[in-house]
């Protein structure tokens, strides 16, 4: 039997060193060819200071934040981001969350309400609400 979270828990903060590798690999997996994800050089043409991560990454390791937390039966039942600054080789990005609400869920599980919030060097990288599922 799992303890379910109460509302204002907060889930350890979980630091991402952002790597080059971590960056293209995303980009590469979630067939995200765009070139500022993987040529600095292509992303400097356009504006950038360097390739910067895709949204798709940041999604994944948003839903690995949460569910690395609540165990290997959690179920992620929605996954709601917004990007802010950009994350860049080299910095670090700080995953942090709050349960912001537990309400009954089917078969006698419980979805919970996380803020999550993800912070580099340069601010909010990331801002959202996920809902996970857990047994109770």
């Amino acid at each position: 039997m799992t303890t379910v979270p109460r509302t204002g828990d907060a889930l350890p903060p979980l630091e991402i060193p952002v790597t080059r590798t971590l960056i293209v690999a995303g980009a590469v997996a979630s067939r995200d060819y765009q070139d500022v994800h993987h040529d600095a050089e292509a992303a400097r043409e356009k504006g950038s200071p360097d390739a910067f991560m895709n949204i798709l990454t940041t999604n994944g390791l948003v839903g690995r934040y949460v569910t690395d937390h609540f165990g290997p039966r959690a179920v992620l039942r929605k996954v709601a981001i917004r990007l802010g600054a950009p994350n860049y080789p080299g910095d670090t990005m700080t995953l942090t969350g709050t349960v912001t609400g537990v309400t009954d869920g089917p078969d006698g599980t419980a979805l919970v309400l996380v803020r999550v919030a993800g912070a580099n060097g340069l601010g909010h990288h990331v801002t959202g609400t996920v809902t996970v599922e857990v047994p109770r």
